[in-house]
C-alpha cells in the first residue's frame, strides 16, 4: 500500500468521498451517480461499498457539470468528454512512437 505521502500526490488515488466530491464540483450526488452509470467516472468502492473519487475523477466530473450547464445533454457530454480523452492518449502514444 502506498505511504500517505505518495497518496496525496496521487491524481488517480480515490481520496474524496461522494458527499465531499460532489461539494468540490458543485453538483449533486445523484449527478455523481448518474456519470457513474454513462461510464465517465467510475469510483472507487471501499470495504463497505462507499463511492470514492479521485481527483483525475472530480476534474472530469467539472466538465461535465461545466458542459450540462451549457445546455448540453449529460449523455452527450460524456461521449464528448470520453472521446477527448481517448485522442488525447492516441495523440500522446503517437508522439512517443515518433521519439523512438
Amino acid at each position: 500500500m502506498a505511504q500517505p505521502d505518495d497518496m496525496f500526490g496521487d491524481e488517480d488515488y480515490p481520496a474524496y468521498t461522494m458527499g465531499r466530491a460532489a461539494e468540490i464540483v458543485g453538483t449533486s450526488q445523484g449527478f455523481l451517480r448518474r456519470l457513474d452509470e454513462l461510464k465517465l467516472i467510475t469510483p472507487h468502492r471501499s470495504g463497505g461499498g462507499h463511492r470514492r473519487y479521485s481527483r483525475y475523477q472530480l476534474r472530469l466530473a467539472a466538465r461535465a457539470r461545466d458542459m450540462v450547464d451549457e445546455g448540453t445533454a449529460v449523455e452527450a457530454a460524456c461521449r464528448i468528454i470520453i472521446l477527448e480523452d481517448q485522442l488525447e492518449e492516441a495523440l500522446r502514444i503517437n508522439a512517443a512512437r515518433d521519439t523512438t
